[in-house]
């Protein structure tokens, strides 16, 4: 398999700077300007400074002074996002998005192949070509992954940002892991990257060394994944037909909340908001998530899966207040709430209410 994984350069901050001259070269924020706003994008000059994406916009101007803060404009990048796969698409339909700004080809049988008749076209120059189509229609940088396996053409991809070409070949793919740091992995986050470290796990080299058993015992079922991932093992295809697995909305506060009434409140209209995206999407899930940040940015979530479809606010608003009665708030204030349905087919039977834990995507909830 032949795997291109395109990622735009400070996607939403290079599209300001593009439409917006003055700003180039400065350090920016995309964001909302509020007490409780968040960095989506920061661009490189900020970054700089120290300035990164789902960080505080407070933080921010305190890490960056001269920082200047932009209104998001969403619709804007869709259509940008749009021109991307109109480009993706003229060498391949095995696309699969993973965001506005970032997708995995599958190039192995390539429409540049037949157009062309060269069976030996190198991914490699699909991806640079791919590259300079994009500057050219949107006067935007990429960079670009190319490997065997949607692992190693993700981490390539990140190696030389901005506007990088790397490819690991299979043959140097073991070489690679070896020296790579455990936090550049896939799915080791910053809890799961203190746990390999206090296990002497620093490397890819590290991780291999560790048996599978080990592994597992640690990590559950992640430990299998990380004993391929250090082998160079990632068999999971290039999905072009993309599924929606959940819907969700959150809430930031401009003040956190900590009493019964306030938290009841704004518990209920986020049911009435996830309500809406449900009737929207047409989603039909089982698994209702609440997630909590409190004012230390400590986060949790609750979960809990039943036999029926969670459509209406009849049927999800009891089962989020017993999942907040979990929740101890009155000492530790509420700075986000954000309610998740998941889970379209059920794989857990039913018997009463059964408690699960549960990673969810949350999606922003809208400006009024």
């Amino acid at each position: 398999m032949k795997v291109i994984h395109i990622d735009m350069d400070q996607f939403f901050a290079a599209v300001e700077q593009r439409d917006h001259p003055e700003l180039k070269g400065k350090p920016i924020a995309v964001g909302h300007d509020a007490e409780r706003g968040v960095v989506s994008t920061a661009s490189y000059e900020a970054r700089w400074f120290g300035v990164h994406s789902a960080q505080s916009i407070q933080v921010a101007k305190r890490l960056c002074p001269q920082l200047i803060i932009v209104e998001p404009h969403f619709q804007k990048y869709k259509e940008v996002s749009a021109q991307l796969h109109e480009i993706f698409h003229d060498y391949t339909d095995l696309i699969e998005p993973i965001s506005l700004d970032e997708a995995f080809l599958d190039v192995t049988e390539n429409k540049t192949m037949v157009s062309t008749n060269r069976q030996g076209i190198w991914a490699m120059d699909i991806a640079r070509e791919i590259k300079q189509r994009i500057r050219k229609t949107t006067g935007l940088t990429a960079s670009a992954g190319v490997s065997y396996c949607k692992f190693l053409a993700k981490i390539a991809s990140d190696w030389r940002k901005p506007d990088g070409l790397t490819v690991i070949h299979p043959d140097r793919a073991l070489d690679f892991i070896a020296q790579l740091k455990v936090e550049k992995i896939w799915g080791v986050g910053q809890k799961t990257a203190e746990k390999m470290h206090r296990m002497g796990i620093f490397t890819g080299l590290d991780l291999r060394n560790v048996s599978l058993s080990r592994l597992t015992q640690e990590f559950g079922k992640m430990g299998q994944v990380f004993y391929d991932f250090s082998r160079g093992i990632d068999n999971r295809p290039v999905i072009s037909e993309w599924e929606r697995k959940s819907v969700s909305c959150e809430q930031t506060f401009e003040s956190d909340i900590s009493d019964d009434a306030a938290v009841t409140i704004h518990l209920y209209h986020t049911v009435l908001e996830l309500v809406r995206r449900i009737e929207k999407n047409e989603f039909e899930g089982h698994t209702l998530t609440l997630k909590v940040k409190f004012r230390d940015f400590q986060q949790i979530t609750r979960s809990i899966t039943v036999d029926h479809i969670l459509r209406t606010k009849d049927e999800i608003l009891p089962l989020a207040k017993q999942l907040m009665q979990q929740v101890e708030f009155h000492s530790h204030p509420i700075r986000l709430l954000g309610l998740g349905v998941s889970n379209q087919k059920s794989s857990i039977p039913h018997e009463g209410n059964r408690w699960i834990e549960l990673e969810l995507e949350f999606e922003p909830w809208p400006e009024d």
